[in-house]
């Protein structure tokens, strides 16, 4: 097996004294789905803000492409090849969809972020091929503001690929979805993944989008990690069953 795109060791954070991140380790592989769950307060979020370099780790370490990151800025992490969707989407409503993600390129090329200019312009043929990549060509002219709450959650996805990760991490990217706007969404970033050879790390609270998209599996609860495997391995556990999935998961 190929090395891992992200390794993490021993990563450990506290707030007020108390663990909320402590001795977690986890690797992904390039074109795997892995999914970090476990119920509210568990720790994913500080574990990826840890990975992404918003927060610096007390202990442990950030291997990124076989290079030590701990602790580095998220702009340089970003710029090693890391792209993060999040729970609540973040875009310009004003711009137009097209302009969204030729922001996201001008700044992957290091050009001055205006849009009026012909540096922006040489990059209209990629940022739609970028929305094309998720279906949203059709609309590369229509402000951000009109659009229905699933594409505005494709779009993210486009702005994020537009920086040509070799590293996803995705925070509850299909929160506020309908369900089947929610499938839609994760195959599309499998599929995209597994073409592209894209590792993605992702957090997500809908199981169905979990056991239906994850090649593997990880279960945080009160900051340590409790299970890990398939998503077989982690639906038949009977500690991940009884503190986090009860009977709900069939």
């Amino acid at each position: 097996m190929t090395a891992p795109v992200l390794e993490a060791e021993g990563l450990r954070k506290s707030w007020g004294g108390v663990a909320a991140v402590d001795g977690v380790s986890l690797s992904v592989h390039a074109g795997e789905m892995l999914a970090l769950i476990g119920p509210n307060g568990a720790g994913k979020s500080t574990c990826f803000n840890m990975l992404n370099g918003q927060i610096r780790p007390e202990a442990g370490r950030v291997i990124l492409l076989g290079r030590d990151v701990t602790g580095q800025a998220p702009r340089t992490v970003w710029r090693l090849g890391v792209g993060r969707t999040f729970q609540i989407t973040a875009t310009f409503g004003s711009m137009t969809v097209l302009d969204n993600v030729r922001m996201a390129l001008l700044s992957h090329h290091r050009r001055l972020f205006s849009l009026w200019r012909p540096a922006a312009l040489q990059y209209s043929a990629e940022a739609l091929a970028a929305l094309a990549r998720v279906g949203l060509q059709e609309q590369a002219d229509r402000p951000c503001a009109v659009l229905a709450y699933g594409d505005l959650k494709r779009l993210e996805l486009a702005i994020a690929l537009a920086n040509e990760p070799r590293l996803l991490l995705m925070d509850e990217p299909t929160a506020g979805m309908a369900p089947a706007e929610r499938a839609g969404l994760m195959a599309l970033t499998a599929r995209i993944a597994k073409q592209a050879g894209i590792a993605v790390l992702f957090t997500e609270h809908d199981m169905d989008v979990v056991f239906g998209h994850a090649d593997r599996i990880l279960v945080l609860d009160r900051g340590k990690l409790i299970a890990g495997g398939t998503p077989e391995a982690v639906r038949a556990d009977a500690r991940v069953r009884e503190v986090y999935l009860g009977g709900g998961v069939h």
